[in-house]
């Protein structure tokens, strides 16, 4: 099916829309035909444009997400990597989508460290030699393949033409490059397009990527093989050579993503899908939610002091968990089925006590019988038909590696960082990890991306997901407690303040100035150890009538472009 889609870009510019601030209190708006929520309006208007010409969910979130590499680039990407959740309203199946990075093949945890065998962050973060294989294209062109209805290239064009003709600069992409421009002064090529000049883009101005436009038209006219052989692998294979990166052509060539079986348990009335390994997103978030299912929720409210501290002692033993038994299957043990057991759920459950916070070095992983500054995004993609796309995707700290390959336009990811390159020792998230997340080449490093799609009563209920590292899953999995089990209206629910825990440090996070002191001292007589801190998370969700035929949007008032577009 061939359909033009015109470019969106500039027009709605001369909208002030696009100059004001998301708003704390939002009203929830009611569509019929489609909807996305995405963190750009940009990229937002072009998924809707592809909606509203005939588009599926997978069309729309193709155009989306390649629209986003230009509009978003500290986090959309054709230099990451990510993972989907799809559901298909004929089969009413969800289907998942791996296309996370891979480690090239000359990778050795050795080079990451020190002389004193301490990691050497700078290394694992900073360059070509932080990147693993890119599997953002290849992803995309599966979920077109498997069940996309447009012509490709038509899906591509709207972003190269963004890339190569220009968009004006909104204020929160002008924020952002000016916040970074030390990082993005580490490379000519990085500086020569965020700092054009010397300096930032000023929001208004016109910001053109003509380097980028061409790896883009390269992918609309080639597909997968426009990226990942030929002229775009071979720049990419020299600039890493070059710049002491390890990627190298065969790498790319090598590069395959893989469809897998979703986490899936229930929580309340709730049959919950989520990602599963390679990510830790959905196993952490459905320990999380099996522990909070036995307690009596109901009782208390969003903000006291019971419900948080048990939120945080589930936490505490999900995230235990997770550095010592998650990495990617094809490398060793999957442990979702242990892990989510009934009964081994239960014996996590006994070590709770109700009144007084554990200690997180008291806390060790259980023993179940053998059977992502944060900058990744989220969008969620709904149209006519009930298809649901929710799709994380990212190039794990903002700007990623801050490395523009020479020629090509795009930002490297720095992923070998969530690896476990010294089996103790945090990453940048303050994550430690195991020898089950220890790197390999080939292997698939361990994420937190946690896009997730709820039935209730064989019905779509909402579909969400969260940038923000190891924030990821605590952001979810509050968002759907407080509108399940705390009936917020979804904006309240998406909206309202946060805790985080994460076993390592053993600090409850607290978002500053949030929390009533009375709240928070009694958080401290349990013993928890509370320190405030700045907003974390971007959650981008989408709720359904109880009938199933309308649905609403609500971007995070903490993502400055969050936009919920529909009709």
């Amino acid at each position: 099916m061939k359909r033009f889609i015109p470019l969106f870009a500039c027009i709605l510019l001369l909208s002030g829309f696009f100059f004001s601030s998301c708003d704390y209190i939002q009203t929830e708006k009611l569509y019929r035909q489609g909807i996305v929520v995405c963190a750009d309006p940009i990229a937002a208007g072009i998924g809707l444009e592809t909606l509203e010409n005939g588009g599926n969910a997978v069309d729309a979130a193709c155009a989306t997400a390649f629209a986003l590499a230009a509009t978003l680039p500290s986090a959309g990407n054709i230099g990451g990597g990510g993972l989907a959740l799809v559901y298909i309203a004929d089969s009413q199946k969800v289907f998942y989508l791996d296309f996370r990075e891979t480690a090239p093949a000359a990778s050795d945890a050795k080079r990451y460290l020190a002389e004193d065998n301490q990691v050497d962050r700078h290394k694992a973060t900073v360059g070509p030699l932080s990147a693993g294989t890119p599997g953002t294209v290849a992803g995309l062109a599966e979920l077109h393949k498997t069940f996309g209805v447009f012509d490709w290239a038509e899906l591509v064009k709207p972003a190269r033409l963004l890339a190569d003709t220009g968009f004006m600069v909104l204020p929160h992409l002008a924020e952002s490059i000016a916040e970074h421009q030390d990082d993005l002064n580490s490379y000519a090529s990085t500086s020569a397009i965020f700092l054009p000049n010397g300096a930032p883009p000023q929001a208004g101005t016109k910001f053109i990527q003509k380097d980028l436009g061409q790896t883009l038209s390269l992918i609309e006219a080639g597909g997968k093989d426009g990226f990942y052989a030929g002229e775009t692998a071979e720049k990419i294979a020299a600039f890493c050579l070059q710049n002491g990166g390890l990627i190298t052509a065969e790498d790319l060539a090598a590069y395959k993503t893989v469809w897998r079986e979703p986490v899936s348990f229930t929580f309340r009335d709730l049959d919950i899908y989520a990602s599963g390994l390679p990510s830790s997103g959905g196993i952490v978030m459905g320990q999380m939610l099996s522990i909070l299912d036995q307690f009596e929720l109901e009782r208390y409210t969003a903000q006291s002091p019971e419900f948080i501290h048990l939120f945080t002692e589930a936490a505490r033993r999900a995230y235990v968990d997770r550095e010592q038994y998650l990495g990617d299957p094809e490398f060793t043990h999957n442990f979702t089925k242990e892990l989510l057991d009934k009964d081994y759920i239960a014996t996590r459950i006994q070590t709770i006590d109700p009144n007084k916070a554990g200690s997180s070095e008291e806390i060790l992983p259980g023993v179940p019988k053998r059977k992502e500054s944060d900058q990744t995004t989220h969008f969620v993609i709904v149209d006519r038909d009930g298809n649901i796309v929710s799709l994380t995707y990212t190039i794990n700290l903002s700007y990623g590696s801050k490395a523009v390959v020479d020629g090509c336009g795009f930002l490297l990811n720095n992923e070998m960082d969530d690896f476990a390159i010294a089996p103790g020792q945090p990453n940048a998230f303050g994550l430690v990890g195991g020898e089950a997340n220890t790197i390999q080449p080939g292997k698939r490093m361990l994420s937190s991306m946690t896009p997730t799609i709820i039935m209730r009563k064989g019905r779509p209920y909402m579909a969400l997901g969260s940038p923000g590292g190891s924030k990821i899953i605590t952001s979810v999995a509050q968002t759907i407690i407080k509108r399940r089990i705390f009936d917020l209206p979804l904006a309240e629910a998406v909206n309202s303040p946060r805790v985080h825990h994460q076993w390592q440090p053993d600090i409850l996070y607290i978002e500053q100035g949030t929390l009533d002191i009375n709240i928070m001292q009694e958080l401290i007589a349990r013993g928890h150890n509370v320190k405030e801190r700045t907003p974390f998370g971007e959650v981008m969700a989408v709720g359904f009538s109880d009938d199933g035929k309308f649905v609403s949007g609500v971007a995070d008032h903490r993502c400055p472009g969050g936009t919920v577009e529909g009709f």
